[in-house]
């Protein structure tokens, strides 16, 4: 069996597991990214077996019907249902196996940017290394308001740092209830009001039909001039153009990314180069201890699959809950 390993913009893909120890399986890693569907089943096509590094390679139904060879795809993460066409697999008799993840390390590149935004780190950083000494006044967290679009598992932590850091935390999303909110100590608002009233509003909502593009042009409009836009979650859960026009128009303060529409992000995109926004590289799940989990749980489901007892299992039925509850739920087989 030949298995490719997609994006491993690292190198590191021996470096978590010892594939040697798994017989008859040649493993091929890539770290370049292949973004047009031709060249990717022109790079797949003679490969039984892909592993994928979270969302970072598309498999539409279309390239999934031209790999005829392939038969397993060691996905990783459990929110692969939009990324990965679930109903083709199936129907194509293609396992798919995943893993777990680690939820806090997102939430951390969450607080990384809001403090960044808010105290001018990079400027500062950059003025000190060109030997220069204080650039501009930050602003404090204390007594401002921090909005948080989704209150699931990424939502909560960063609610509660913001608290401790003395923040008034609200919260909205299409079925929060103030019944959930008030054990929390955090006020359930309308969406108008989350926008209208938030100094910093980060985005911990999951990707769905109903969800795309939530955060419009309308609701950035309804910002404070000087509030900052998080979104560490999806990038299609907000209208790209309108947050750009309100970025260079001043509409807003700033903006805070760490997921974009394309990846890697165009050397020529604006978010490389506007000054109120700071962007990191995908970074929310990029860390030792989830690679970790992602290559050796990966290396797990491989050798199950060439047992043919398959584990963490997901298809087109699999339910769309957080990642944690998903993986309580797998066991072996379909």
């Amino acid at each position: 069996m030949k298995l490719a390993i997609l994006d491993d913009y690292q190198s590191v893909a021996h470096r978590f597991v010892d594939w040697s120890g798994v017989p008859n399986i040649k493993v091929v890693a890539f770290n370049d990214h292949i973004e047009k569907e031709d060249e990717l089943i022109g790079r797949l096509s003679d490969f039984d077996a892909v592993m994928r590094i979270r969302e970072r390679t598309q498999f539409s139904r279309r390239v999934l019907e031209s790999l005829p060879k392939l038969r397993l795809i060691l996905a990783t993460g459990m929110r692969n249902g939009r990324s990965i066409d679930l109903n083709a697999t199936d129907e194509l008799g293609i396992t798919v196996c995943t893993t777990d993840a680690l939820h806090q390390t997102t939430v951390e590149v969450t607080w990384l940017l809001i403090l960044a935004l808010f105290r001018g780190f990079p400027a500062e950083y950059k003025l000190l290394r060109s030997g220069g000494w204080q650039y501009g006044v930050g602003t404090g967290l204390a007594g401002k308001t921090l909005g948080v679009l989704g209150l699931g598992n990424m939502g909560k932590p960063v609610a509660k740092i913001g608290q401790g850091f003395g923040m008034d935390v609200i919260a909205w999303s299409p079925n929060l209830t103030p019944e959930r909110t008030q054990p929390l100590n955090i006020k359930c608002v309308s969406k108008e009001d989350l926008f209208r009233r938030s100094d910093a509003l980060t985005i911990h909502i999951p990707h769905t039909d109903t969800t795309e593009g939530l955060v419009d042009a309308r609701s950035i409009s309804c910002m404070k001039q000087q509030s900052f836009l998080i979104n560490t979650s999806r990038p299609k859960l907000v209208d790209d153009d309108a947050l750009i026009d309100a970025l260079v128009s001043g509409r807003i303060g700033g903006a805070g990314l760490d997921v974009f529409e394309i990846e890697p992000l165009p050397r020529n995109h604006p978010y490389r180069t506007l000054n109120n926004v700071i962007a990191t590289p995908h970074l929310g799940f990029v860390t030792e201890e989830n690679y970790r989990i992602f290559f050796c749980e990966s290396k797990e489901n491989l050798v199950a699959y060439l047992e043919e007892d398959p584990i963490r299992i997901i298809t087109s039925d699999t339910p769309f809950l957080p990642d944690s509850q998903v993986a309580q739920q797998m066991h072996r087989g379909k």
